[in-house]
């Protein structure tokens, strides 16, 4: 590949050739925020490769409905007609919200990248200019999310949580309307739709905890025998000509390695604590200096190994009891820490709290 300035060179191999030959095509939803989010992956890669890109939309279960997403499947509901098109060679690369991805990755296919994270907070509109503490009892507030709504009833304010469908706007809308006195959402999505005029708070982790992976995304493609140890699990003509090369080219232009760490040490914890993305659960971790590429150094001369500090909270549906921990460990290895954070969950009574066991 011929590097251009301003564009980041690309691995040299053979198995890169494919690139010349047609466009990449980047699978997305259809709706304004998805396509907001995979045209900024569009445009970088456009930019970093000098190759073209071109958008391939996709309708989901979960955009076809507007019945809560927990009763018409749960967790997969935005990602699935995306892994299809994916194993059955239609698109290269799919970009999704990584809070919408179940835990666990299909037969042949993997996460390529996590590109730099958004802003992880939600926030509150509300068009009253009303903050969460000026809203009052019996104040009707909106979301979809189970894990918003039980932390908004245990900040013991007495609001109404009225469950929403629909893109931003649609629940914007909600509250201009009068059918509710504000709505929940995440920083991330209004930033990215360029809405953030519309915030009237910025809600900290210490009120409510996102949802793993929240403002993060994952880019996602074919595993082939040339793309790792799991290659036996896809066939030879996995992606249709897109061979292992692409998951190595997108991991080395998209992937933040902070990102990276941060994602796995919360999907980790989700998956320990056996929950889905519409579980009463939140989680966020907080890569800590030293853990990059230029580690700290300790005292005694010796390289310091960076470190995560996960948080997590459980909750009752209700909002009547919560349950929040946190732990600190290594960069190293996130998913051993978000495993002993569920674990720690697990043990104080977390599936009995949830209502799954």
């Amino acid at each position: 590949m011929t590097e251009t300035r301003g564009q980041t060179p690309a691995p040299d191999a053979p198995e890169h050739a494919w690139l010349a030959r047609r466009p990449l095509r980047l699978g997305t939803r259809r709706s304004a925020l998805a396509l907001a989010q995979s045209g900024q992956i569009a445009e970088t890669l456009r930019a970093r490769l000098g190759r073209p890109v071109e958008l391939v939309e996709i309708v989901t279960e979960g955009d076809r409905s507007q019945v809560a997403i927990s009763q018409i499947g749960g967790t997969g509901v935005f990602v699935s007609a995306l892994r299809d098109a994916l194993l059955a060679g239609e698109i290269d690369l799919a970009v999704h919200s990584l809070k919408d991805l179940p835990t666990a990755t299909p037969d042949g296919l993997v996460i390529a990248a996590v590109p730099p994270r958004a802003d992880t907070r939600d926030v509150l509109v509300s068009p009253g200019g009303r903050t969460l503490a000026e809203l009052g009892p019996d104040a009707r507030v909106g979301t979809g999310s189970p894990r918003r709504a039980a932390q908004l009833r245990a900040l013991g304010h007495g609001f109404e949580v009225v469950p929403i469908r629909g893109n931003v706007d649609t629940r914007i809308k909600k509250a201009i309307d009068g059918e509710v006195d504000a709505v929940v959402l995440a920083h991330a999505g209004l930033a990215r739709l360029d809405r953030l005029d519309a915030v009237t708070e910025v809600i900290p982790p210490e009120v409510i905890l996102p949802a793993p992976g929240q403002g993060a995304l994952a880019i996602e493609c074919a595993r082939t025998p040339a793309a790792g140890p799991a290659s036996d699990q896809a066939g030879p003509d996995r992606g249709r000509g897109v061979d292992g090369g692409l998951a190595e080219l997108l991991r080395f232009v998209l992937d933040d390695a902070s990102s990276s760490v941060a994602v796995r040490a919360e999907r980790a914890f989700l998956a320990g604590i056996e929950a889905g993305c519409t579980a009463p659960v939140g989680a966020l971790a907080q890569v800590l200096p030293g853990a990059g590429s230029h580690p700290d150094t300790r005292g005694d001369g010796a390289p310091a190994v960076g470190g995560i500090r996960l948080r997590a909270v459980v909750s009752a549906p209700d909002g009547g009891r919560v349950l929040r921990r946190e732990l600190t460990g290594s960069a190293v290895d996130p998913e051993a820490l978000g495993q002993r954070l569920a674990d720690e969950l697990l043990s104080a009574g977390a599936h009995t709290l949830m209502g799954t066991s």
